[in-house]
Formats: C-alpha cells, sequence, structure tokens
C-alpha cells in the first residue's frame, strides 16, 4: 500500500504549492523530500501547469510589483526570472527523490516548450513571459531539457494521473486540442470515458471548478485543479487488486 499526493496545477502558485507539500508531510522547511517520500512511501504527483500565473494580479506578487503590465519587457523579465527561480526549487525537490515525485506535462508547460500557442485568458491576459518573439524571454536549456522529460500520463494498475482527461487525444496540445471544447467539460458530459479506458479511477486537473476538488466516486474520477482553493487530493493505493483505491478524500491546507 502506498499514499499518493496529488497536487493540482500549480500555475506559479508556488506558496500554494509548498504549503500543500509540507501539509501532506512531503517537504520539509528546506523545500527537500521528507523521509516518507525519499523513502518512497508517499509517492507525489503533480498534474501539470506549473508556469503562467492566472491573472495579472497573481502576475504583479510574483513579480514585486504594484500593477503588471504584460506588454512591458521589463515586468515580463521579471515574472519569468520568479518563475526560473521557483522551477530551479522543484526540479531540486525532485532530483532527491526521483522515484517518488512525478510531474506530468500541462498545456502551459508545453506551450512554454513549444510557443506555436499563445495561450491566455478570457480576460485578454497572454502568457508571453517565455516566448522572445513576444517580448519574452527563453526558458533555460536545463529547464527545457528537465520538462521535456516530463510523462504525459502515470498509471499504477488500473489508475491514471494525467493533466485533461483519459482520453489519448487529450495528451497532445495542437490544433485539435485547443478546438476541443469537451477538454473542459468532459468530466460532466461524458465520465464514463474512464471506465470505456479501462481504468478504475483517473485524476485530472486543467479545469478550474468553484467549490474544490470533484471527487466522483461513481465515475471513478476526481478533477484536482483546486491549489486556488488550497486543496489536494490523498489516495491510499494497492496496486495488487483490481481496483486499487483503498480511499480518495480531498484535503484541505
Amino acid at each position: 500500500m502506498q499514499k499518493f499526493i496529488a497536487v493540482g496545477d500549480v500555475h506559479a502558485d508556488w506558496a500554494g504549492l509548498w504549503s500543500a507539500l509540507r501539509a501532506a508531510s512531503c517537504a520539509d522547511a528546506d523545500f527537500r523530500p521528507t523521509p516518507p517520500v525519499q523513502a518512497g512511501l508517499y509517492q507525489v504527483i503533480l498534474i501539470g501547469d506549473l508556469v503562467h500565473p492566472k491573472n495579472e494580479r497573481d502576475y504583479a506578487r510574483l513579480a514585486g510589483l504594484d500593477r503588471f503590465d504584460p506588454r512591458s519587457r521589463d515586468h515580463l523579465f521579471l515574472a519569468a526570472r520568479e518563475q526560473v527561480r521557483h522551477l530551479e526549487r522543484l526540479r531540486a525537490y525532485q532530483a532527491a527523490a526521483p522515484h517518488a515525485v512525478h510531474i506530468l506535462l500541462g498545456n502551459h508547460d508545453d506551450a512554454v516548450l513549444d510557443p506555436r500557442y499563445v495561450l491566455g485568458t478570457s480576460g485578454g491576459l497572454v502568457h508571453v513571459e517565455f516566448d522572445p518573439a513576444h517580448g519574452g524571454v527563453h526558458l533555460p536549456e536545463h529547464l527545457r531539457v528537465w520538462m521535456h522529460g516530463f510523462p504525459r500520463e502515470l498509471r499504477v494498475g488500473t489508475v491514471q494521473f494525467a493533466h485533461v482527461s483519459p482520453l489519448p487525444a487529450h495528451t497532445y496540445y495542437d490544433d485539435l486540442f485547443y478546438a476541443d471544447p469537451s477538454a473542459k467539460r468532459w468530466f460532466r458530459d461524458t465520465p464514463d470515458y474512464v471506465q470505456m479506458a479501462g481504468l478504475s479511477f483517473g485524476v485530472y486537473g486543467h479545469t478550474q471548478l468553484e467549490g474544490g476538488i470533484l471527487l466522483d466516486e461513481e465515475a471513478g474520477l476526481a478533477m484536482i485543479d483546486a491549489l486556488h482553493d488550497r486543496e489536494y487530493l490523498e489516495l491510499l493505493l494497492d496496486p495488487t487488486r483490481p481496483n486499487p483505491v483503498l480511499s480518495a478524500r480531498a484535503v484541505p491546507f
């Protein structure tokens, strides 16, 4: 039996991420894996989208500004620099326990690696701090190599962790993905995708919901883009069982 601690989309909320990992006894005060993580008893899953704050207020807080202007090269540089600093810290954390810390590739992470797509918000904010063609800067090469190694899914027996959904098409962030509205609503319209994929349970992010983590035990899924609501998912799994999930709960911190 192992405990899995799954944290939803980070979006540069580094204070929230480290608070969650400390609350789950997965990180110490010096940002290092705790003994249960180092021993593999606790498995940490980050569901993707490490980069790009969700709004201008979060960008300003990250960059230490009163107000963030996405058209300012100086502001973009500050936003990129702070994200690089925190990505370095997370990279060191994973390197100290690579067998127990798993980071999935989200579509925002992919957009930094392949800037064909300029992502933004419904309010008109665009995420271009790592796009030199739009005034940003290059992500350092060693961080690009690290992020290129992020898997698109993780399976533990019949339990899947992925950024968007069980659909293979939702693990590649191309024109079809961004044109497909089901990526944001499949869990309500067709939650049986989990069972159709031969899974007993699935854990996904990508879609922010009101009220924190959505735990649908009947459909066998959890939507966990809830770091902003200060919740993470805790699973107890026994991969030797046909249904490996012994318990699943949203944990506030």
